[in-house]
């Protein structure tokens, strides 16, 4: 069975959690899920809580975690591309260095280069990458869907390309 890898921006972690919670709802489960940030705990591992490699502004309430900060709790740095990543899209990434550059890395995993490049822009601005591996071409569709209104930016798909509306979304 083929996969589809879906990607979205997201500006806030409250929109990551929200987009990863709900697409753990649709059946999803973490090791299909990629968290893609930037690296503000100085090249440590991501961990949960408010530790120096915690994502950002994130802390949890004693006793409970969100659906996003489990992804990224298992998570990697990458410090040769200044970023912490989790998920499938972990393995295209640890591949790339300053070198090849984050967008070499993300064609690598199989993003478009003119995507890509977009996605790189949004994550030095602060954005956070949102990743799913679509099991199917009619889940891939429907995680654009949830990932929209979750408040993901440039969601696309290898599914969405053959769509002759998608230059002028």
């Amino acid at each position: 069975m083929t996969t589809k890898l879906v990607t979205g921006l997201v500006r806030t972690w409250s929109d990551a959690e929200r987009s990863v919670e709900r697409v753990m709802s649709c059946g999803y489960t973490r090791d299909a899920i990629s968290l893609v940030m930037s690296d503000a705990g100085g090249g440590q591992r991501a961990e949960g809580g408010t530790g120096p490699g915690a994502a950002p502004g994130v802390g949890t309430a004693a006793g409970s975690t969100s659906a996003a900060l489990a992804v990224l709790g298992a998570g990697v740095a990458l410090p040769g591309l200044g970023l912490v990543a989790a998920g499938p899209i972990e393995a295209a990434l640890a591949g790339g260095d300053e070198r090849g550059g984050l967008v070499a890395a993300l064609v690598a995993a199989g993003i478009s280069e003119h995507r890509a490049s977009a996605y790189d822009s949004g994550l030095q601005q602060g954005a956070i990458l949102v990743g799913v591996n679509a099991s199917s071409e009619r889940d891939a569709e429907i995680l654009e869907l949830i990932l929209v209104v979750a408040g993901a930016e440039d969601v696309r798909s290898d599914s969405s390309q053959g769509r002759p509306y998608d230059s002028f979304i």
